[in-house]
């Protein structure tokens, strides 16, 4: 009873956490549209946000595998995210909030890697495949949730109020990581020895450079069609509203799958290469769609396709990372993906001004370089976790 309480409490403050990540999205693209009436202002204040991550992950996550107590290091993390947020919406000077965008974007691993690594230490006796799958469904919670609190609190309200929403949803996280159990004794290593350490697990373990690899090249892709379905909207089907329709079906038919494979996880190995595929053809039918039912159907297949890759995503690093190096391996790994995903993002405006055809067909083409990419990284031996 107690483990199922523990898990219910990590589920609920993921949960929190990360809708609050997902509605700072939107509500700083919006602030920035209120600013001076520039989108360039709000693209800037997020990609500020975002690109830094890289640079955080590890360290955050080093930090994390050495405290006896994670969940507090963790909670503060959220607070100072929190902070760093309402600096930005504080400041007037949009340079200014630009550089503090860019200080707190080095926290943002820790609301999805950072919370992730504890997640072996509150599951009790659910099987780990199973609440892997579970929280990978807090994110697609998140992000069904978080832009249309953004818009709805945005329109009635004002882009700050969504902005100070974001806030205090990631503060409002802070007891739910304060509460989680303290980890295991470990022993003390200098810091660029255990930085170098989970460097080296990532690149030395095939299973989990593999997985690392696919899925950040398969996030470029993904980065690109965000961009390209508000743009299907408007071109196809008359309103960019509807781009914004189709992003929430993808994200309701990704709770779908992973709500029905909870309870009998696939192989996540296979899953990762098999949901990449199906991606890259999601990105073709809506490259090739024209009307409603084929675009809402490229949605739900791209939906079908991204919940079960997370969920496998986390089970092949739950099972292959070190428990020493587990937070610097998933906040990592978590930082590389964010990276990727603003790196598609990036490229998809200018591939979009030429044809919202071209730039979904190059997403498509970046899952067909994510699959070949897990096929090349190919594992040459079994790991010791999959031996065993």
């Amino acid at each position: 009873m107690r483990g199922r309480y523990r898990l219910a409490a990590y589920l609920t403050g993921a949960t929190i956490a990360r809708t609050g990540d997902e509605l700072s999205g939107p509500a700083l693209l919006l602030l920035g549209l209120s600013v001076d009436g520039s989108a360039a202002t709000g693209s800037a204040l997020l990609a500020g946000l975002t690109i830094s991550a890289a640079a955080g992950g590890p360290l955050l996550g080093a930090l994390l595998d050495r405290s006896p107590r994670p969940g507090r290091l963790l909670a503060w993390a959220l607070l100072a995210y929190a902070g760093g947020l309402g600096a930005v919406l504080a400041l007037v000077e949009i340079p200014a909030a630009i550089a503090v965008a860019v200080a707190a974007g080095l926290l943002n691993p820790a609301l999805a890697g950072g919370w992730t690594a504890q997640l072996p230490n509150v599951r009790g006796t659910t099987p780990l495949a199973r609440a892997s799958t579970l929280d990978a469904m807090t994110f697609t919670a998140a992000s069904l949730a978080g832009p249309g609190l953004a818009g709805l609190v945005a329109a009635y309200a004002g882009a700050p109020a969504a902005v100070a929403l974001a806030i205090t949803l990631v503060a409002a996280a802070f007891p739910a990581a304060w509460s989680l159990p303290a980890a295991d004794a470990k022993p003390m290593r200098p810091i660029r020895r255990q930085l170098a350490d989970g460097f080296a697990v990532l690149f030395r373990n095939r299973a989990l450079l593999r997985a690392t690899a696919t899925s950040t090249v398969s996030f470029v892709g993904i980065g690109m069609a965000i961009v390209c379905y508000p743009l299907l909207g408007a071109q196809r089907l008359g309103n960019p509203g509807f781009g914004a329709l189709l992003l929430t079906v993808l994200a309701a038919a990704s709770l779908v799958a992973n709500a029905v494979l909870a309870r009998r996880p696939p192989p996540p190995d296979r899953t990762v290469l098999a949901s990449t595929v199906l991606l890259g053809a999601s990105f073709l039918l809506a490259a090739a769609g024209h009307d409603m039912a084929t675009l809402l159907a490229a949605a739900v297949l791209a939906g079908f396709a991204e919940g079960p890759q997370l969920s496998s995503l986390f089970a092949i690093r739950h099972r292959e990372a070190p428990a020493a190096v587990r937070a610097q391996v998933f906040t990592t790994a978590a930082s590389v993906k964010i990276t990727g995903l603003a790196a598609g993002a990036a490229l998809a405006g200018p591939l979009s001004a030429l044809s919202v055809t071209v730039a979904l067909s190059a997403a498509a083409g970046c899952q067909v370089l994510a699959a070949a990419t897990y096929v090349l990284v190919g594992a040459r031996r079994p790991s010791p976790a999959r031996a065993a």
